[in-house]
């Protein structure tokens, strides 16, 4: 029988560890609020790449290529040759003093790349109008318009949508732009021709949702967007989901599981996600199979460092799958046989000691501490993340669509919200053409420029052929 001295001791032992458990989670949420107030106050989550090349030197045939594409890039650019004259006061010999001088073959050459800016002009296109001799037919040749009854050209146009879009520029900004460029355009005239690009590539939009509802791996993430509302801003969602060649973005009212449904409801295949529940309406009970994220459970682990030191165990785990997908990278044998025969042997051991160390770990922290809520998300979502070893084809990670989220964070930060919801699909509908164009090492601008005097005419059979992917840039006429 337990004498009234130790059951204290038991009670303040059990108070202590309490308290050490509200301590640790105090810290990490202070080290969050940090974070979010002041910017970055704890060290960084290293890239996993940066840990992999730690002390070994970039390939020299990586650099070598590297080197070469740069070279052909500044070897492509239009060249105009600019002479110079020796003035007539230096054709002197500086030795004897002649001015006996003959030219030594075309000169010497020195390449300097200069920036040329933009500039507007003020194109007239003057349209042949031929009359019949029975006096009651005439034909007028068509004048080529990106927009019905509009002053402004597809170029013009294709640089807003571009700015907007990709370089996070606001229109206002724009403004101001083109006001020193000679061509002064209100910021309304702007969101005006901005919404028209929308409407007019609307079809294109909704296209490539629908390839993408029919692609048998799909990743997918959402992050907020302020929207205008009365007095003040709401909080609303933009949803990507890519594939290897397509990216597609969807505004949305809310985060419920609506959007995801209207997307992929009703498909097969796999869909990567966190674990976020939103997801659950198309993976449950017969619709895609979940992959997990292991960049989440990295990124969880890590922020559980500064209270739980034992949590770089598990970093140094994951960090072996990185590995074993690197060498793999490195063999040129991604997506192979061999690939996936690597990751039910070699990664298929590696998920075996990382949920050894799980299980071990769980009794040894609170719930609620950092490393506590680690252990229990890599355990709750453990059947998702270890269905890398199903596929070759699966990515470890997430991290994909999230980078194809960071331009609309950026965007977010430099013209805060959106209008209304109809401008947050518009911005949407176009963003998801352009950045498919940068997956596909399309140029967003002259694809934007080219298709929009084409989609008053083409027909809606070969719609996929103006898909960035498949886009292939109208020949222009001989005006000659």
């Amino acid at each position: 029988m337990a004498t009234v001295s130790e059951t204290h001791e038991c009670e303040w032992k059990d108070e202590a560890d309490k308290l050490r458990s509200e301590n640790g989670a105090l810290k990490h949420r202070l080290e969050k609020l940090e974070k979010a107030v002041f910017g970055r106050k704890s060290e960084k989550l290293p890239r996993v790449r940066d840990e992999l090349q730690a002390g070994a030197p970039k390939p020299r045939e990586e650099t070598l290529k590297e080197r070469s594409e740069k070279r052909a890039a500044k070897d492509a650019l239009p060249e105009r040759i600019i002479r110079h004259e020796v003035p007539a006061a230096k054709r002197r010999c500086p030795k004897c003093g002649s001015d006996d001088l003959r030219a030594l073959g075309e000169g010497k050459r020195t390449v300097v790349y200069e920036y040329v800016p933009a500039r507007l002009e003020k194109q007239v296109h003057v349209q042949q109008t031929l009359a019949c001799r029975c006096g009651e037919g005439i034909v007028t040749a068509e004048a080529p318009k990106a927009i019905e009854k509009g002053q402004y050209g597809p170029g013009l146009i294709a640089h807003v949508v571009t700015a907007k879009c990709l370089d996070s520029i606001p229109l206002y900004r724009q403004s101001k732009a083109l006001e020193r460029a000679g061509v002064p355009v209100a910021r309304t005239t702007l969101g005006d021709l901005f919404h028209a690009a929308a409407g007019l590539t609307e079809p294109l939009y909704k296209r490539l949702l629908e390839l993408i509802k029919e692609e048998p791996y799909v990743r997918a993430d959402e992050t907020p967007q302020r929207v205008l509302a009365k007095g003040k801003t709401r909080r609303a969602y933009v949803w990507t989901f890519r594939t290897e060649k397509l990216i597609a973005y969807v505004h949305s009212h809310g985060r419920s599981g609506d959007i995801p449904v209207e997307v992929l409801g009703g498909t097969t295949g796999y869909l990567q996600v966190d674990a976020y529940s939103g997801y659950n309406a198309v993976t449950l009970p017969h619709g895609r199979v979940r992959v997990g994220c292991w960049a989440h459970v990295r990124r969880k682990f890590h922020e559980a460092l500064s209270t739980a030191p034992e949590a770089q165990a598990m970093l140094d785990l994951i960090l072996e799958l990185y590995r074993i997908e690197h060498e793999v990278g490195l063999a040129g044998e991604r997506g192979t046989a061999s690939h996936l025969e690597r990751r039910k042997k070699d990664s298929a051991a590696v998920l075996e000691r990382i949920k050894v160390w799980l299980e071990t770990e769980l009794p040894k922290h609170p719930p609620k501490s950092p490393l506590g809520e680690a252990i229990r998300y890599a355990r709750n979502q453990w059947e998702a993340l270890a269905r890398v070893c199903e596929d070759a084809g699966l990515a470890l990670d997430n991290n994909a669509s999230e980078r194809a989220l960071r331009t609309i964070a950026l965007g977010r930060k430099n013209y805060l919200f959106v209008g209304t919801d109809e401008a947050g699909e518009n911005l949407a509908g176009l963003f998801s053409l352009l950045a498919t164009c940068e997956a596909n090492g399309v140029n967003p601008e002259e694809y934007i420029r080219d298709i929009l005097p084409r989609l008053h005419t083409h027909p809606n059979s070969r719609l996929d052929d103006l898909l960035p992917h498949r886009w292939q840039p109208q020949v222009a006429p001989d005006s000659s």
